[in-house]
């Protein structure tokens, strides 16, 4: 019996990365929504640090962009819709251990809202609030700025659904997921990073896969 529960402990990580990796690729392939319905259905977790979370739709969903910046604004999903998108497709790795692969999202390049609201010289970070009322990240202003940072509409080729931060999250590609903030409701350019719901709880502030939080995955990007 101890050989035996040894055995299933040493082996539980491979089965789990093998069980949630199957289900992800399922889920991309799924037009029935079935998969879904399964435990850790299409290898995601479901996390709130709310009670309940508020449905944002085309009426009232407001991003804004303020801080230190020259334009304050304020957009709807049909004005994030009117800008250019930016398609990735990357691993999703979160810092608890689970992975889903070759996850597609879509949206606009965080970079473009900075580059249109005028992004002040004093300015140093960026920080993320959510309309969840609890929720928050920070990045860096050259981590904002990368490539692979999006303020996302779509995951799978979908609009992206309440569950998974809908109908605007954060998508930091090469971070933990925690860092990808859900219910996205406003960017803050600010002059200093200030640490995030869970980072004010230890994970660490910079969040890169495999180079934090003391563990070695495989780099998303």
């Amino acid at each position: 019996m101890l050989a035996a529960g040894a055995a299933g402990v040493a082996a539980a990580p491979y089965l789990q990365r093998a069980y949630d990796e199957t289900l992800g690729a399922a889920a991309q392939n799924d037009p029935t929504g079935l998969s879904g319905l399964l435990p850790a259905g299409g290898g995601f977790r479901y996390y709130s640090v709310t009670g309940s979370v508020p449905d944002k739709d085309e009426h009232s969903y407001r991003l804004t962009v303020d801080g230190l910046v020259r334009h304050r604004a304020s957009y709807r999903l049909a004005d994030l819709r009117a800008l250019p998108q930016t398609r990735l497709v990357r691993d999703v790795q979160c810092v608890t251990g689970w992975r889903v692969p070759r996850t597609p999202f879509e949206g606009v390049r965080l970079a473009t809202l900075l580059d249109a609201a005028g992004v002040r010289p004093e300015a140093k970070a960026v920080r993320f609030t959510c309309f969840d009322g609890a929720y928050s990240e920070s990045l860096t202003l050259e981590q904002a700025r990368r490539h692979d940072v999006l303020v996302a509409l779509r995951m799978q080729d979908r609009p992206l659904g309440h569950d998974h931060g809908g109908p605007v999250r954060l998508y930091v590609a090469p971070m933990y997921f925690y860092k990808s903030a859900k219910w996205l409701s406003g960017i803050t350019v600010t002059d200093h990073v200030q640490p995030g719901y869970w980072e004010q709880l230890g994970y660490d502030v910079d969040a890169w896969v495999g180079r934090s939080n003391g563990r070695d995955d495989v780099p998303t990007t």
